[in-house]
C-alpha cells in the first residue's frame, strides 16, 4: 500500500539527489519555498499528500520522469532518511545557530535530506568560495558532527570565538592549542589557542 511516507521520502531523496534542500526543490519547480516543509506535511496528527501538481512541476524543474519518480517511492522504505539542518559557512559564524552545547539550534535552518545517523545532532553547512579547493567547492554541502573523537588528519568545522567558520584538517591538536591545515595551497595554515575556539567538529561527509 502507498503511505504518505514514502511520497514524502521520494521528495526529499530527489531534493538530495541534486543537493538541494526540500525548500530548494519547491523553488526550483516555481513553487512557494515552503511546499514541501515538515510543517506543511500534516497536522494535528493526520497526514497530507503532496499535489499531484507540485511533484509534476518537480519532475519537469529535475528532468526527473515518472519512472524515476516511482523508483525512489519504492526505496523510500529500505533507505531511511532524516532531515540534516542546513546553514551557509558564513551564517554558522552569527548568533543564534549554534547553542551552548556547540549543537544546532535556532531558527533559519534550511533542510536536506540524508541517510540516517547515529548523531542526532548533525548538520550541514554549504560552502561558499575558493578557499577550500581542491577538497570542497563552491556550493557543496558538508555534513558534520559534533561529537565523536578526533584524530590527526580529520577534516574538521572549527568557530572562533570572534565568529569565524573554517574548515581545515586538523594537524596538532593539544591541552593548549590547535594546528590547522589549509586545503588550498594559495591559504596559510592557521594555529589558535583553544582558548579561542568556540568548537571544532569533524566533517564526515561531502556532497561533489
Amino acid at each position: 500500500m502507498l503511505t504518505h511516507l514514502q511520497i514524502w521520502r521520494a521528495l526529499d531523496a530527489l531534493a538530495a539527489r541534486h543537493n538541494m534542500s526540500p525548500s530548494g526543490l519547491a523553488k526550483l519547480a516555481g513553487l512557494d519555498p515552503t511546499t514541501f516543509n515538515k510543517s506543511k506535511r500534516g497536522a494535528g496528527g493526520k497526514l497530507r499528500w503532496p499535489s499531484t501538481e507540485s511533484i509534476a512541476k518537480v519532475l519537469t524543474a529535475t528532468g526527473a520522469s515518472l519512472e524515476d519518480f516511482v523508483a525512489l517511492v519504492a526505496e523510500a522504505p529500505q533507505h531511511a532518511t532524516r532531515m540534516v539542518p542546513l546553514i551557509g559557512m558564513a551564517q554558522a559564524g552569527t548568533h543564534g545557530f549554534f547553542d551552548d552545547a556547540d549543537f544546532p539550534a535556532g531558527t533559519g535552518w534550511e533542510e536536506i535530506a540524508f541517510p540516517e545517523l547515529a548523531d542526532e545532532h548533525c548538520y550541514a553547512l554549504e560552502i561558499t568560495g575558493d578557499s577550500m579547493l581542491p577538497v570542497y567547492r563552491d556550493g557543496d554541502s558538508i555534513i558534520v558532527v559534533p561529537s565523536g573523537n578526533l584524530r590527526r588528519g580529520d577534516r574538521v568545522v572549527v568557530k572562533t570565538h570572534g565568529g569565524e567558520v573554517m574548515a581545515k584538517q586538523l594537524g596538532r591538536l593539544t591541552a593548549k592549542r590547535i594546528e590547522l591545515k589549509s586545503f588550498n595551497p594559495s591559504f596559510e595554515d592557521r594555529g589558535f589557542a583553544l582558548s579561542e575556539v568556540a568548537f571544532v567538529h569533524r566533517i564526515i561527509w561531502a556532497s561533489q
